[in-house]
């Protein structure tokens, strides 16, 4: 069993407050960026073979530097990414037809994970790519917090209340059959259709097909906000010091 990921690094951080168009992604935790710990888990997991980054194009040497300090050797391609997230996504998907052809194996599934949440673990990984092989989608999700409100017509009041036993907040990543999540972008570039997520342009293109859900813990925080960074300093101690007490249960 074979599987890619893709990872979406074009984001500049809006909702973060940086100047001068600096990417969230090379922000620190922990004294390293954020993208390294993402590359890091993907480095690490077993399942991945390949590792394919849509960037912005004035950090993309940073990513090339990043991949020779630290003997990332699954990433094989490092370009720019596209206008919005699903443009990143379809770059890379064109390069790995590219490289589909060159070798004439296709990977059993294809990952697609946000680089801006990086404390996805090399077992959570392994878990996803597994169950979208098996069941040809598997999306990773938790449980919200909160209860959930629709807007009412008139904005300024609340509708209904959702119930929140039934909802799901989805993160990343999200694991496919590569035929599938192939053709689902192929798809929407032609139809100049945009979704949130692979998921839903999946949803669209491919309705039979079943997604699995995978339940996550609430670790994987996506960074997108400068409180962001606080909560993203506390996760990578407590995870540091989980790591630690299992090496030293083992040694």
């Amino acid at each position: 069993m074979s599987s890619y990921a893709i990872i979406a690094a074009s984001g500049v951080g809006k909702r973060m407050k940086l100047k001068g168009g600096l990417s969230k992604q090379l922000l620190e935790i922990g004294g390293f960026p954020v993208i390294y710990h993402t590359l890091l888990a993907f480095e690490q997991a077993d399942s991945i073979d390949a590792v394919f980054i849509a960037t912005k194009s004035d950090s993309i040497e940073v990513l090339e530097n990043m991949r020779e300090r630290y003997g990332f050797t699954k990433i094989q391609s490092i370009i720019p990414g596209g206008k919005e997230r699903q443009d990143s996504v379809y770059n890379c998907i064109e390069v790995i037809e590219k490289h589909i052809a060159a070798t004439g194996v296709p990977p059993d599934a294809i990952l697609v994970h946000d680089g801006a949440r990086p404390f996805i673990q090399p077992s959570e990984i392994n878990d996803i790519v597994s169950l979208s092989t098996k069941h040809g989608a598997c999306v990773p999700a938790t449980k919200p917090k909160d209860t959930i409100k629709y807007i009412a017509e008139n904005p300024d009041f609340f509708g209904e209340t959702l119930e929140r036993s039934r909802l799901l907040q989805v993160q990343t990543p999200q694991g496919f059959v590569s035929k599938t999540l192939i053709q689902a972008h192929t798809h929407a570039r032609l139809e100049q259709c945009y979704a949130t997520d692979d998921a839903a342009l999946v949803e669209k293109f491919f309705p039979e097909q079943n997604i699995k859900i995978y339940e996550m813990g609430y670790h994987n925080i996506k960074i997108t906000t400068p409180e962001d960074i606080h909560l993203a300093e506390a996760i990578h101690g407590k995870l540091q010091s989980q790591q630690e007490l299992l090496s030293t249960e083992k040694s």
